[in-house]
């Protein structure tokens, strides 16, 4: 490695000045009022929100958790233009009962007419009150007068006068008048909304969100529910001429989705009971108005799991729309990032202002959560966590604001769970020794890997070279749970070794173990461990223990770029190991905490020759410069060939 990629390996760990504007705290940034304008990085997705609400179009949001595909759903409501919302009215069906009727009300007028038609219900009912009343008093007046003269049968008559009366009384109050049974039921009430409507589908069963009719057993003898009050109305009614917003659409049944597309084509769809062994099967309501606007969420996987025509009516009368989860890391979005802060301050209500400091310290974790260089996370939810819990803490603290210090200690409150399982590992695997961070050895390699592209762990990978019982070519024998990506990497790693290897390895079979690796293994970070973990066994070359490393591997020998090169680096120092190996395109992707600076050595690489010079012990750099001088008697063909191309 070259002295000036070590200077630029201890230039990373030093902080800049990340904010070019003045305030003391967070309570001087303005917020946007409208949501559409505290939308951050997704500068694409807004303009076609924008475009789409003009229209009425319906969007579809594909991207990561987190990036803000909810709030761009909210921001619609609030730019859809400005209509004649309605209130919906399920009617009684004197002929039909079974088949209530529809009407639409403007809004504030549903409730009106509700309630005038159950006050004219309730003096009807209190008539009946009334007058049931007179009878059970007729009858027991009456028995009172006929046996007036006959004190023995007295008591009899007058019990079973009672008793007549009684039931009389009883039945006359339980049944329903034909003025009860007639009041409409209000399903859709928009007298308090002075904007579009929003409603979040997401999880919501096929009743929820198609509408249902209530399962009723009392079916006979006037005790019944009459059918229209059973009507219950569905998300998508409610949201008849504004926004109805369902993240993992693709985890909707078939048949929920075929419902949705004919609501989405139609703009109406009648309501009827989800449920075949229920009552509310019978009944059927006419179509009720859901001129909805849908925004459809997700991510890759969503697409492959909606129904085809559905997502056909989306491109064909809307947009797809990809979220990004990084930005560019610039002066003006690093200023979008300190509204942000301020704006999760002012929605959660509970926590107080950072501080400036305090504000850097949130860019600085964007920057090290992008895991790309020059780019700022966009995975916002997961940055509002910290800021809360960092608001928390200084509460806890009875502080009046938020400091660098406070969120730093935060960091640990905030630990997603995939951290914590990592630190898990990391703590039994330095009480069972599965990995070495002192000496050397032959065919072991500290390897790194991540939980969930957040959290790092050491991954000890072993080799073994044995002769070959068969006299066929040599086996490569991976074992670890190892998924097609790994595997193909496991490959690609033999192509290396037969190409550099001065020997004839179709003689040997070569076992690979990911040690300890529960949960599997995926990608192909850890080609560079494969490689020199066999050539160590090949060479009977120690390694050292107080080295890890990363990367992945062309067959041509070349170390290229892998993700999550900051966590896996905090994971090795955590751990006690001293000297990390990263491909030296990933070095401007470092963002290390502070307390890690001068725990570990990063030592950025090219090629797999520089890679067994830094890993094997000093004694055996000679094996280095062999692959070396391999690698160049390689290259000589082809430069020779482009010049010759050139005259």
């Amino acid at each position: 490695m070259d002295s000036e990629a070590k200077k630029a390996t201890k230039q990373k760990v030093k902080r800049e000045k990340l904010l070019d504007i003045a305030f003391n705290d967070t309570s001087e940034i303005s917020v946007p009022p409208r949501l559409i304008d505290q939308v951050i990085g997704q500068d694409n997705s807004v303009e076609i929100i924008k475009k789409a609400a003009l229209q009425r179009r319906h969007v579809l949001l594909i991207g990561e958790p987190g990036t803000g595909k909810s709030m761009l759903g909210q921001a619609m409501a609030e730019l859809l233009p400005k209509e004649e919302l309605v209130d919906v009215l399920c009617i009684p069906n004197p002929k039909y009962p079974n088949q209530p009727r529809v009407a639409t009300l403007p809004a504030g007028h549903g409730a009106r007419k509700v309630e005038m038609d159950a006050e004219v219900a309730r003096k009807s009912g209190n008539k009946r009150f009334i007058i049931s009343l007179a009878i059970l008093l007729a009858i027991i007046g009456y028995a009172l007068i006929a046996t007036a003269g006959n004190t023995a049968m007295q008591p009899q008559t007058l019990l079973m006068a009672m008793f007549v009366g009684f039931f009389i009384f009883f039945m006359l109050n339980q049944s329903r008048s034909r003025t009860e049974t007639l009041v409409p039921k209000l399903l859709v009430d928009n007298s308090k909304k002075d904007t579009a409507p929003f409603y979040d589908g997401t999880g919501s069963h096929a009743g929820a969100l198609l509408g249902d009719v209530r399962h009723d057993p009392f079916q006979s003898g006037g005790l019944g529910t009459p059918p229209h009050e059973r009507v219950e109305a569905g998300l998508i009614h409610k949201s008849n001429l504004g926004v109805l917003y369902t993240d993992e659409i693709g985890t909707l049944e078939m048949r929920t989705q075929q419902k949705l597309l004919t609501a989405m084509q139609e703009g109406k769809l009648q309501i009827t009971g989800q449920s075949e062994l229920s009552s509310g099967a019978m009944v059927r309501s006419e179509p009720v108005p859901c001129n909805f606007v849908l925004i459809a969420a997700g991510n890759i996987e969503t697409t492959r799991n909606m129904h085809p025509a559905l997502r056909s009516r989306i491109q064909g009368s809307g947009y797809e729309v990809y979220m990004k989860d990084t930005m560019p890391d610039t002066p003006e979005n690093r200023r979008r990032l300190a509204r942000f802060c301020a704006q999760e301050i002012v929605k959660d209500r509970k926590i107080p202002h950072f501080t400036h400091e305090a504000v850097e310290e949130i860019i600085y974790e964007a920057q090290r959560r992008a895991d790309k260089k020059d780019h700022l996370t966009l995975r916002l939810r997961e940055l509002g966590g910290l800021i809360r819990a960092a608001g928390d803490l200084a509460k806890e603290k009875g502080e009046t604001m938020v400091t660098a210090e406070i969120l730093r200690q935060s960091k640990t409150l905030a630990r997603t769970l995939e951290n914590q399982i990592s630190d898990s590992y990391a703590e039994d695997r330095k009480m069972y020794k599965i990995f070495e961070i002192q000496d050397a050895a032959v065919g072991r390699v500290n390897g790194l890997a991540v939980i969930n592209q957040r959290s790092g762990i050491v991954m000890p990978i072993e080799a073994e070279v044995v002769p070959a019982f068969s006299r066929r070519e040599g086996k490569i024998i991976a074992t670890g749970q190892l998924r097609i990506i790994a595997r193909e990497a496991v490959q690609n790693v033999s192509a290396i070794v037969k190409r550099y290897v001065g020997k004839d390895i179709s003689d040997f079979d070569y076992h690979i173990q990911f040690v300890a690796s529960h949960a599997g293994v995926e990608g192909d970070s850890a080609s560079i461990s494969i490689a020199v973990a066999i050539i160590s066994a090949l060479e009977k070359a120690p390694i050292r223990q107080d080295t890890a490393m990363t990367g992945s591997l062309t067959v041509r020998g070349i170390v290229v770029p892998i993700g999550g090169a900051t966590a896996k680096i905090e994971a090795a120092a955590d751990a006690g190991i001293k000297r990390v190996i990263i491909p030296v395109q990933n070095i401007d992707d470092v963002k290390i905490e502070e307390k890690y600076k001068d725990d570990v050595e990063i030592i950025p690489v090219h090629n797999f020759h520089e890679v067994l010079r830094e890993a094997l012990h000093p004694d055996y750099h000679y094996i280095a410069n062999k692959y070396e001088e391999l690698a160049t008697e390689f290259s000589k063909p082809q430069e020779n060939n482009k010049k010759k191309s050139k005259k």
